[in-house]
């Protein structure tokens, strides 16, 4: 069983910037792929970035929502994957959540959550 664990959440203004890391038990390499996926307040659960084919450099997919603001990226020697927020909006504020998952369908399946992360972003 893998374990995840999410750091780098917290309290930021609107146009801030956060890195958000994830922790596997792991190797990374040996996953299909990995996700990030946020809840707003009183929302459901939303997929906001996805990665997979690591070893050749990494295809990721983005969330309309986040595209041009957020980057995902892995580290295969830490073992961690990151989410970079750039020009952070109130909209952006819930707590996010690391996925381990696969690609099925052409669509992304999760089989694995941490914790989750809290991101607040003032107005």
């Amino acid at each position: 069983q893998v374990r995840l664990v999410e750091s780098g959440g917290g309290l930021v203004q609107a146009g801030g910037s956060l890195r958000l890391a994830c922790g596997a038990s792991a190797n990374i390499f040996a996953f299909n792929a990995m996700a990030w996926y946020r809840q707003p307040p009183g929302k459901q659960r939303e997929l906001v970035a996805s990665i997979h084919h690591f070893r050749q450099g990494g295809a990721t997919n983005y969330a309309d929502s986040v595209k041009g603001r957020f980057t995902i990226s892995i580290d295969g020697a830490k073992n961690t994957m990151y989410l970079q927020m750039n020009s952070l909006q109130p909209d952006d504020t819930g707590v996010y959540y690391c996925s381990r998952g696969r690609y099925v369908g052409g669509g992304y399946a999760n089989d694995a959550w941490g914790q989750g992360t809290q991101v607040t972003v003032t107005s």
